[in-house]
C-alpha cells in the first residue's frame, strides 16, 4: 500500500521507493513454537483461556476435522515494539476485526494459499478475554487469532508437503507472520524520562522520516527516541514463515507502553521551541546574549565593509578618471592625425588629377608627333615616287586615314610604274579617266572592303597598268602618274568608307 502523501523532504532524503510499499509483518509464534522458554509459558497461559461469550468472535467449534490443522497465535500487541513501530490502543482497537476471513499463505507468497484465518479475539496481557461491549478501550491488549491449514490435497505431492509442514510446526520450526497495511503514519517521540509526544507528519516535519528505523535511521532525533505511529490499520493476511527476519520483532517479548491519549500532541514549532530540550530557558538566554554579540559584531563588520567599499570605490573612480583623461587625449590625437591624413589625401588626389591631365596632354603631344612623323615619312615616299613637295603634302593630308601597309603598297606600285614610261600608250584624257574609274569600280565591287589587302592591290595594280599605259602618251609621265594615282586612291578609299 502506498502512503497517502510522500513529501518533498522524504524524496530528497531518498525514501520515495521505501514509502511506496507501506506494510509491515507482525511476527508471532505458532501454538507449539517459540524461540524462548518464557515465551512458551506465556503463550500457553494466553491460549488456555476459553473465548469470552461477549467477545467479537467465536473460535471455530467444529474441531477435529480430518482435513484441517488448527493453529492459534498472538497477532499483535499495543505499545511500542522492538522495531519502533507504535500501535496506539485506539488505532489497534478499531482494527481488531480486520484479520478475520483473510488468507493464510506460505512464506508470504500470495499464490501459495495453505489455509485461512477463522477468527480473532481481544485478550489482555495475561490472556484473559476483554469485554468488547465496554465503551472503555483498554490501554494494553493483544489480538489473538485462530486459523486452519488445509492438510488434505488430491495432489499427492502437495499432501505430503502439508504433512511435513504440520510435523515441523509441532517440532517448533515455524512462525506465524501477519501483514499489516496502513495508509499514513505520524511520529511518536519518547525522552529518557519516558515522557511521550506525538508530531503530525506533514511537509514541515517530514525530515523526521529518515530517522525512523523502518527507513534506515537509528530511531533517534536529538534527545528523543522516534517511532512510527501507524494510522488506519488493516490486517490483510497471515503467513507461515520458517523464521522471523528480526527476532526482536516477536511480540510475545512484550511492547513498551504507549497511549496517544496520554501523550502531548505538538506542532513542529512547539517541539523545537519548548519540549525538545531540558535547558530551554538557558538556551533562550544564551541566544539573547549571542544575539547582542552578533548585532555588535554585525555593526562592526558593516562599518568595516562600508569603509573598505568606500576606499575601493574612490580608488576605482580615480582609476576611471585617469583612464577617461588618457582616452580623451588619445581621441584628440587621433582627430589631429585624421585631419592631417585628410589633408594629405586631398593633396594626393589633386596631385593625381594634375598628373593625369599632364599625362593626357603628353599623350596627345606624342600622338601628334607620331602623326606628323608618319605624314613626313609618307610625304618623303611620295616625293621619291615623283611627286613634288607641295603635291606630296596635299596628297598625304588628303589620304591620312588609310593604314601604313596599304599606303606603302600603293607607293611601291607607283614607283614600279613610274619606272616604265616608254611602254605606256597615249590616249585621250577623258577616255583615260573613264577607263580608270570603270576598272577600279569593277575591282572594288568584287572584293569586300575589309579584305582590301595585298591580293586586291595586286588585281588593281594589274588593271591600272593597262589604264596608266593607255592614258599616258607623249605628255609628262610623272604628271600623268600622279593624276592617275590620285584618282585610283580616291576610288579605293571611297569604296572602303562605304
Amino acid at each position: 500500500m502506498t502512503l497517502n502523501n510522500i513529501y518533498d523532504q522524504e524524496i530528497r532524503d531518498g525514501l520515495e521507493d521505501l514509502l511506496q510499499d507501506n506494510s509491515i509483518a507482525c511476527l508471532s509464534v505458532a501454538e507449539t513454537t517459540t524461540p524462548k522458554a518464557e515465551a512458551v509459558e506465556k503463550l500457553q497461559k494466553i491460549l488456555a483461556f476459553a473465548p469470552n461469550e461477549n467477545a467479537d468472535m467465536a473460535f471455530a467449534e467444529n474441531k477435529s476435522q480430518i482435513d484441517l490443522y488448527y493453529i492459534k497465535s498472538i497477532l499483535v500487541s499495543t505499545g511500542w515494539n522492538k522495531n519502533d513501530d507504535v500501535f496506539d490502543p485506539s488505532e489497534l482497537w478499531d482494527a481488531r476485526n480486520t484479520p478475520e476471513d483473510k488468507p493464510f499463505n506460505f512464506m508470504h507468497n500470495e499464490a501459495d494459499i495453505i489455509g485461512h484465518i477463522t477468527a480473532n479475539e481481544v485478550v489482555d496481557f495475561e490472556g484473559r478475554p476483554i469485554d468488547v461491549s465496554s465503551e472503555d478501550i483498554p490501554k494494553q491488549f493483544n489480538i489473538l487469532t485462530s486459523a486452519v491449514i488445509y492438510t488434505e490435497w488430491s495432489d499427492p505431492d502437495r499432501k505430503q508437503r502439508m504433512n511435513n509442514i504440520v510435523e515441523e510446526i509441532e517440532d517448533n520450526k515455524w512462525f506465524v507472520s501477519m501483514e499489516c497495511l496502513f495508509p499514513s503514519f505520524d511520529y511518536a517521540l519518547k525522552n529518557s524520562q519516558g515522557q511521550t509526544k506525538v508530531i503530525q507528519r506533514d511537509q514541515a516535519s517530514a525530515f523526521l522520516t529518515k530517522h525512523l528505523r523502518a527507513y534506515g535511521g537509528n530511531g533517534e532525533y536529538e534527545d528523543y527516541k522516534v517511532g512510527r505511529l501507524l494510522r488506519n490499520l488493516s490486517f490483510s493476511g497471515k503467513g507461515l514463515v520458517s523464521k522471523p527476519a528480526n527476532p526482536r520483532s516477536i511480540i510475545l517479548e512484550g511492547n513498551d507502553f504507549f497511549d496517544e491519549s496520554q501523550a502531548k500532541v505538538l506542532s513542529l514549532s512547539s517541539l523545537k521551541e519548548k519540549n525538545m530540550a531540558d535547558n530551554y530557558e538557558k538556551q533562550v538566554l544564551d541566544l539573547r546574549a549571542e544575539l547582542v554579540e552578533a548585532k555588535a559584531a554585525n555593526e562592526a563588520i558593516k562599518e568595516k565593509i562600508v569603509a573598505e567599499q568606500r576606499a575601493e570605490f574612490e580608488e576605482k573612480i580615480q582609476s576611471l578618471e585617469a583612464t577617461i583623461t588618457e582616452s580623451l587625449a588619445q581621441i584628440a590625437e587621433l582627430n589631429s592625425q585624421n585631419t592631417t591624413l585628410s589633408e594629405s589625401l586631398s593633396k594626393a588626389e589633386e596631385s593625381a588629377i594634375a598628373k593625369d591631365e599632364e599625362m593626357k596632354k603628353k599623350m596627345e603631344e606624342l600622338k601628334e608627333m607620331k602623326k606628323k612623323e608618319a605624314m613626313m615619312k609618307r610625304k618623303a615616299e611620295l616625293e621619291e615616287a615623283g611627286f613634288d613637295a607641295e603635291e606630296a603634302l596635299a596628297t598625304v593630308s588628303e589620304f591620312e586615314n588609310i593604314d601604313d601597309d596599304t599606303f606603302g603598297k600603293i607607293v611601291a606600285m607607283m614607283k614600279k610604274k613610274a619606272a616604265k614610261p616608254d611602254f605606256l600608250k597615249k590616249y585621250d584624257k577623258k577616255d583615260e579617266e573613264k577607263a580608270m574609274k570603270d576598272k577600279a569600280s569593277e575591282q572594288v565591287e568584287e572584293v569586300d572592303s575589309a579584305e582590301a589587302g595585298e591580293d586586291v592591290l595586286d588585281d588593281v595594280e594589274a588593271s591600272s597598268e593597262v589604264a596608266i599605259a593607255e592614258a599616258m602618251g607623249e605628255e609628262d609621265p610623272a604628271e600623268n602618274l600622279r593624276a592617275v594615282a590620285t584618282e585610283w586612291i580616291g576610288s579605293v578609299l571611297k569604296h572602303n568608307n562605304s
